[in-house]
């Protein structure tokens, strides 16, 4: 980086959008170290787009004239683009090395993790929450009361992670059946690590806040698990401070159990051979792992509960398709989403892999490790199971994700 070089952008989350018939650019944080959203005119995101750690201002102007048909972007402008994203942490910069660390800091000296998306996914007080739920799901779970007993005992629930509002229907029908069996003593809950580390798993030793209580994650399992992986499973944990696959499920559980049931977190990372068309992933380092996890649900002899919090297809120009979103399109995602999950109700986690994948997960299937990695962990504990839910939602941004409520007893 020479002395006239621009600091580069930082890796962002980017969505057009149309506001008053004006076309604008909104920017979000994937790492979550900076919170809220960041909005664009086009040209200040073209100047933005151009800040690689190695261009100048001048080099900036000379690629605008170029592209933007002779158009002369001033300095000043250029230079103001830079300190709005400077001063908003979106800049590979000291202020954002110094902003990011005090995160870390923070985060690593608490014992428990902070409920993220309180306060703005969903209420951050505990009444309000409470009334949020019964208004949101109508009143559907509470037909069935706490005590009852009469249903097969749950050893799997895969359930989404899309936000409340849309995915309601499916956490009502889920966390429904979940009240009508004896209550679990600890959950083991795969979520997705959406921010893709390179590692298979990722564990956390914090306790999850949240506005009906702190529900405490078991130690000894996580010691335990983490014996048997041959890299470091907490090296990427700060993931976990910003995750909701997880943190959805957690709020919950403490609202239908109480704060007294015990957490095993684990964020699904990359699995080796995961791009190879057609083919299940073959790591002994995913196995072992998973093998533990098994062990560890059997020898609770029914008293811990395995959930997946994982989405199906992710389809649509938000992620990254050029065509429009039309009922052809959602015919055909159901389709392939039927198929695959005639695999996890036939407990075939092979199969449900090699089926996701046949097409390189055309789809975005984001749940796929997440949902391989359950069914692992119920294997030969779960006999039976059924297809509880399918649904989709749109995407604001233009696009659909589909889920979907599996069962296992």
């Amino acid at each position: 980086m020479s002395p006239k070089s621009l600091p580069a952008l930082r890796n962002v989350e980017v969505v057009p959008f149309e506001h008053e018939g004006e076309r604008l650019v909104c920017m979000t944080d994937p790492e979550g170290i900076i919170d809220g959203q960041l909005v664009l005119s086009q040209l200040a995101f073209f100047v933005a787009s151009l800040l690689d750690g190695e261009s100048s201002v001048s080099d900036i102007q000379r690629t605008a004239k170029e592209l933007l048909d002779g158009h002369v972007i001033k300095e000043q402008d250029i230079r103001r683009v830079v300190q709005y994203l400077d001063e908003s942490g979106f800049l590979v910069t000291k202020n954002y090395l110094t902003i990011r660390q005090a995160v870390i800091d923070a985060y690593v000296s608490a014992d428990a993790r902070p409920a993220h998306l309180a306060g703005k996914t969903y209420p951050d007080a505990a009444e309000e929450l409470r009334e949020y739920f019964d208004a949101l799901f109508d009143g559907r779970w509470k037909t069935a009361g706490k005590d009852a007993v009469a249903a097969p005992p749950l050893r799997c629930l895969i359930v989404p992670h899309i936000d409340y509002e849309r995915g309601a229907e499916a956490y009502a029908t889920a966390y429904r059946l979940l009240r009508q069996t004896p209550a679990p003593t600890t959950v083991l809950v795969f979520g997705v690590a959406h921010m893709g580390p390179p590692v298979p798993f990722t564990l956390t030793r914090k306790h999850f806040e949240t506005p009906l209580g702190t529900l405490k994650t078991d130690s000894a399992a996580v010691e335990r698990l983490a014996a048997a992986c041959s890299w470091d499973p907490f090296e990427y944990e700060l993931i976990h401070r910003t995750e909701h696959s997880i943190e959805l499920q957690a709020v919950l559980l403490a609202h239908l159990l109480g704060p007294d049931v015990n957490l095993v977190p684990v964020l699904c990372g990359d699995f080796e051979g995961e791009n190879e068309r057609g083919h299940a992933p073959i790591d002994a380092k995913v196995d072992r792992f998973l093998d533990e996890c098994r062990k560890l649900v059997a020898e609770s002899e029914g008293r811990t509960l395995v959930i997946a919090g994982a989405d199906l297809a992710h389809v649509g120009r938000r992620f990254g398709d050029d065509f429009e979103i039309d009922e052809d399109v959602i015919r055909s995602i159901e389709k392939r989403d039927r198929e695959d999950l005639a695999h996890v109700t036939s407990l075939d986690p092979q199969g449900f892999y090699r089926s996701v994948m046949k097409d390189v997960n055309a789809r975005r299937v984001c749940g796929l490790n997440c949902i391989y990695s359950a069914l692992h962990a119920v294997a030969g504990i779960a006999s039976t199971s059924e297809l509880a839910y399918y649904g989709s939602a749109p995407d604001p941004a233009g696009g659909i994700v589909s889920f979907a409520d599996v069962v296992l007893h």
